[in-house]
């Protein structure tokens, strides 16, 4: 007994010990010098501040950091991650609570090391791992737009992390891990618009950080880049040759919905996509052009497929030998009943009706939740924004309904196998 307590009491000691020197690398990763406060704020080119401008919309600023549309930039957003909610913070230029006091210094070590003026770590739901490789010059321009948008005194919530991911020293490690600082660099062999469309994707539109994968710890799984991803618990598809579009994409396609959120043959923009394309429908034309270039580029790796996409019209009745009947049937009432009247008819550019839904991608997705929450939730321009507008159906649907009518499109509309676990998933998703 006695041994064995002094086994115990060793392995308890060695435990303290690790835990000890673990937090001594991890501040001694962490620690950060505060950089003098800006006494008076500088002036800026108007030039650089239109450019900056342009930036912000490529980089979809305003998504986490405006809470209030009344109060742009002025942060307090709530971010969900595995590790618990993070809210955005204010960066306008008010003195108290925003980066009114910041110099251009202490802005750039924010965006390439994740480190906040006064020395603390930022959480990496700031995306500063893609904006490590954005060029100087943009950051100058970024920084001048930011600095002379209206002060705005809104200190941001508090966040709530799960244990122990509220302490910040562990960021460190994250950084260690995931916070690659190489220079971008372009690709001889592509042209002058492919690689600007390439960077923009990379540093600072970032759009790897929804499209690819992460890890348990929460950084991107880079042997899977572009392999699909989530947002806000919206499956984001994968925009390589993994792809899940029933239909291949035309460059002239992506632009089109870069822009509009909408292109023929393809389905609307949803969920937080919508965000990304209200934004980019206030970028420069140009580089909109660059990102569809780059996009294309890798959708077109996608082999070609039959798919039901090529038919389009309605959809057939369950068949009589099919397994799964019942519910099969009652999926299929549910879409007669409540989607077939706009979504048979087909969509055209002056119309009011809907996708065929043979072509819509929710419905080819690996993963269900898009297409959940699009029958839950319905598609709702962005307020005061012109768009395609769909009911939500989540407070007429049972969570049985809605699993019948999730699993008769997967199978009669995409002919996919079924999702697994989709029962579970809806009750997830619907969960208060």
């Amino acid at each position: 007994m006695d041994q064995t307590r002094r086994r115990r009491h060793t392995g308890w000691w060695l435990l303290l010990a690790a835990i000890v020197v673990l937090t001594g690398i991890a501040f001694a990763i962490m620690w950060r010098p505060a950089l003098a406060p800006q006494a008076t704020p500088p002036s800026f080119d108007q030039t650089r501040i239109e450019r900056g401008a342009n930036l912000a919309h490529l980089g979809m600023c305003a998504s986490c950091h405006t809470a209030d549309l009344s109060r742009p930039f002025a942060g307090g957003k709530p971010m969900e991650t595995p590790f618990g909610t993070v809210h955005s913070t204010n960066i306008t230029p008010d003195r108290d609570t925003g980066i009114g006091t910041w110099t251009l210094e202490a802005f750039t070590r924010a965006m390439r090391e994740g480190v906040s003026r006064d020395g603390h770590l930022l959480y990496p739901a700031f995306p500063y791992n893609h904006y490590v490789r954005m060029t100087q010059a943009d950051i100058d321009d970024l920084y001048a737009y930011f600095m002379t948008r209206s002060p705005i005194a809104a200190p941001p919530p508090a966040n709530e992390m799960t244990f122990p991911f509220g302490f910040r020293p562990l960021v460190g490690f994250w950084n260690v891990l995931y916070l690659d600082d190489a220079p971008w660099q372009p690709d001889p062999q592509q042209s002058a618009e492919w690689n600007r469309g390439a960077y923009l994707a990379d540093a600072v539109a970032h759009c790897a950080a929804c499209h690819t994968p992460r890890t348990k710890l929460g950084g991107p799984d880079i042997k899977r880049q572009l392999d699909g991803g989530e947002a806000e618990d919206w499956y984001a598809p994968a925009l390589n040759r993994h792809s899940p579009s029933p239909l291949p994409w035309t460059r002239e396609q992506l632009q089109a919905y870069l822009r509009t959120g909408m292109a023929e043959d393809h389905a609307v923009a949803g969920g937080p996509m919508q965000d990304v394309v209200m934004h980019l429908a206030q970028a420069d034309a140009g580089d909109v052009a660059a990102l569809a270039a780059w996009t294309h580029s890798h959708l077109s790796q996608a082999p070609l497929r039959t798919t039901p996409a090529q038919q389009g019209g309605a959809l057939p009745e369950p068949a009589a030998d099919d397994p799964d009947l019942p519910r099969m049937r009652l999926g299929y009432e549910l879409y007669a009943n409540s989607c077939a009247r706009c979504h048979d008819v087909g969509r055209a550019p002056s119309s009011g009706t809907a996708l065929p839904l043979q072509k819509a991608i929710a419905l080819y997705d690996p993963d269900p939740r898009s297409l959940i929450h699009i029958v839950d939730s319905g598609i709702l321009p962005p307020d005061g924004e012109p768009g395609r507008w769909m009911p939500g159906f989540k407070a007429i649907l049972s969570d049985e309904q809605a699993g019948a009518l999730a699993a008769y499109l997967r199978k009669y509309g995409a002919g996919q196998p079924a999702w697994p676990e989709l029962d579970e998933q809806i009750r997830k998703a619907r969960a208060p």
